[in-house]
């Protein structure tokens, strides 16, 4: 388990040292183990990790082959996210006006 983590520590330092070089000032992920939980400690280094955008660099880095058919259904996919964002900023925009102008 402590393996595990360490690895996955270990891991992600290396991917983020090669994924951007231009990180000014790593800061880190410290984390508390109470206790001796350390399945709970691992679920938050996670959580962590995901919440501060380290998982979804280690992702992009990846060097994997994407087939052409993924490029276009993840393209399309972020199109539609793009557009479903834009429609609900212009429809609260909407409400904030109407609520301003007292109608």
């Amino acid at each position: 388990m402590i393996q595990s983590a360490a690895k996955l520590w270990s891991s992600s330092l290396v991917a983020l040292k090669t994924a951007n070089c231009q990180l000014q000032q790593w800061r880190g992920i410290r984390l508390k183990i109470l206790n001796n939980n350390l399945d709970q400690a691992l679920a938050l280094l996670q959580r962590k990790m995901r919440d501060s955008g380290i998982e979804r660099m280690i992702k992009v880095e990846q060097t994997c082959h994407i087939k052409n058919s993924e490029k276009r259904v993840l393209a399309k996919k972020n199109l539609e996210r793009k557009i479903r964002s834009q429609d609900l900023a212009r429809k609260l925009k909407a409400i904030l006006v109407q609520k301003v102008r007292g109608l």
